[in-house]
């Protein structure tokens, strides 16, 4: 049986630590990137844009992350796309994340009062300069609090990830 010392088990919990932190930052910082842009789509004018950035966050939403992180890291080598195991938990977290935070911001931005977008509008504003100089400034302070408590949530996706990359190594794919 082998045995750890406390020594070993601190110095493990710090690098995965560094590990934790790294993703989340990554992730954040990516999903909330493409989390604005999906933001914009389904808020803005074109049914099409608004449809697509439904579905997406339907997708995202409605499936679990675990799931997520499989199709991203096997389905990609099934078609030939041979990704490394942080890429691709990376880009699952930005994708899951991205979802969430669009849908916490569009609920932000709808707190808004009308007529706020009618007063903006009254002077002429196109809507993204309604977004940027009116709406975004008032949703931003809504939007603290549950994009912070969704920020927990991305911490706590990581710790799925650390499963994938021992599964792999273990898993011969034909």
């Amino acid at each position: 049986m082998t045995e750890f010392s406390t020594w070993d088990i601190l110095r493990n919990l710090l690098l995965a630590t560094r590990w934790t932190i790294l993703l989340s930052l990554a992730t954040f910082v990516f999903g909330g990137i493409v989390g604005v842009i999906l933001l914009f789509m389904r808020t803005g004018q074109s049914r099409a844009l608004r449809n697509f950035a439904w579905g997406y966050v339907e997708l995202f939403q409605g499936t679990p992350l675990l799931m997520q992180l499989f199709i991203v890291f096997f389905g990609l080598s099934l078609v030939g796309l041979n990704v490394p195991p942080w890429l691709a938990a990376g880009l699952a977290l930005t994708l899951w994340t991205s979802a969430f935070l669009s849908e916490i911001w569009r609920g932000c931005v709808d707190a808004i009062a009308k007529g706020q977008w009618e007063a903006s509008a009254s002077l002429g504003m196109g809507y993204f300069q309604q977004m940027r100089w009116v709406v975004l400034p008032q949703a931003f302070k809504i939007a603290i609090p549950p994009t912070v408590g969704f920020s927990v949530q991305i911490i706590k996706g990581t710790s799925v990830t650390s499963q994938g990359n021992r599964v792999k190594k273990s898993v011969t794919i034909w």
